[in-house]
């Protein structure tokens, strides 16, 4: 994790990592001394990147939800090289509408930024993550076996892994939409980088980093892994992924990552100081309410359970220090405006809520 929280107008824009600090923490202490030495750096690197305050404010103020821009939505993708240096961007190597290079990792993200872009458009009709068109850069091949991937408020970065534990981080869309969607939540919801807000806001990510995958394949609920960062871990990692939203604490068991720590209810919350509160461990709990709805409403999940969490996101009604239980009251909400107070998609949103222990089942017939 590295995070780096800038304020400008209503936001606060930050530096965000895919990798949980805890994965990058037990390598060094549970690895080889060149996979110790690249976990250091990679921490390192992330406590410059803090220093340094390597931060930009293109979102400006909230959205208010609307295309303000005023232009036809069009995806403007361009994709920089940046030589293995940590100097952002580097060289532009693929344009909009250019073919595909030789380059497997500038290709993976020129696909990934415009999946993103497709779900968020296409689904619900919005113009870019910041919904007014903003352009979609990434910068490949960023520092020597670097093992992260992050946005930081104006692009998106990745690492080319160590090639022993990590593979190349721009293998996995979800990653890429993951990392897109904390641009989204900036803009719309704010929602403040510690304890319950802050792993509501790496849930969001984690919850249309998934659908962006689910829509590019075509994936029903059902049909769908739910993992996140499937196929980051390398060759001989006991491990299928980052995180599983289906079964949160299952992702990955391995002598040198450590378990997988996130809980899938509030019964096994963890209370930490670590990790700005376990933002990356307790968003397993919301991860798996979403899991649980889209599966009892079957069918894709990024029409009716998806419409839910968008909704919530950009209603404006979550206070930035939102709380599990403000976010499950506004899902319920929002389900209620748009499918009725008595429909299938607002008991699944509060069957879910319950199961994983964040109301409980004398409360949930009072959430209206």
């Amino acid at each position: 994790m590295c995070k780096v929280a800038h304020r400008h107008s209503f936001s606060s824009h930050s530096i965000f990592c895919i990798l949980p600090p805890d994965i990058l923490s037990n390598i060094v202490k549970n690895g080889t001394p060149e996979q110790r030495d690249a976990a250091m750096r990679a921490l390192g690197l992330d406590t410059s990147l803090r220093n340094q305050r390597l931060t930009f404010s293109l979102l400006g103020e909230r959205s208010a939800g609307l295309d303000v821009s005023g232009a036809t939505p069009v995806v403007q993708r361009t994709i920089f090289d940046a030589g293995n240096l940590q100097v952002l961007p580097g060289k532009a190597v693929r344009n909009e509408g250019a073919p595909p290079t030789a380059d497997v990792a500038v290709n993976e993200a020129y696909e990934g930024l415009g999946n993103t872009f497709d779900l968020y458009l296409q689904v619900y009709h919005r113009n870019s993550i910041d919904n007014a068109g903003l352009p979609l850069n990434a910068s490949v091949h960023f520092d020597q076996k670097y093992n992260n991937a992050f946005w930081n408020g104006q692009q998106m970065v990745f690492g080319d892994g160590d090639g022993v534990i990590f593979n190349r981080f721009t293998i996995a869309t979800d990653v890429i939409g993951h990392e897109l969607t904390h641009g989204v939540t900036a803009a719309e919801a704010n929602l403040v980088y510690q304890g319950q807000s802050g792993a509501l806001n790496e849930s969001i990510s984690d919850v249309f980093g998934s659908l962006v995958k689910q829509f590019k394949l075509k994936q029903t609920a059902a049909q769908a892994d739910w993992l996140i960062g499937a196929g980051l871990l390398a060759a001989g990692i006991h491990g299928v992924a980052l995180r599983s939203m289906k079964a949160p604490g299952t992702a990955y068991n391995d002598p040198v990552l450590g378990k997988d720590p996130q809980p899938a209810d509030m019964q096994h919350f963890v209370n930490t100081m670590q990790d700005n509160g376990g933002v990356h461990t307790n968003s397993g709990i919301p991860n798996r309410a979403f899991f649980l709805v889209a599966s009892a409403l079957g069918g894709n999940a990024w029409e009716r359970a998806g419409q839910i969490w968008y909704d919530t996101v950009t209603d404006h009604r979550l206070s930035k220090r939102a709380s599990f239980a403000a976010f499950a009251t506004r899902t319920s909400l929002n389900a209620a405006t748009r499918y009725g107070s008595a429909s299938v998609e607002r008991k699944a949103v509060l069957d879910a809520w319950r199961q994983v222990g964040v109301i409980k089942a004398t409360a949930s017939a009072a959430v209206s």
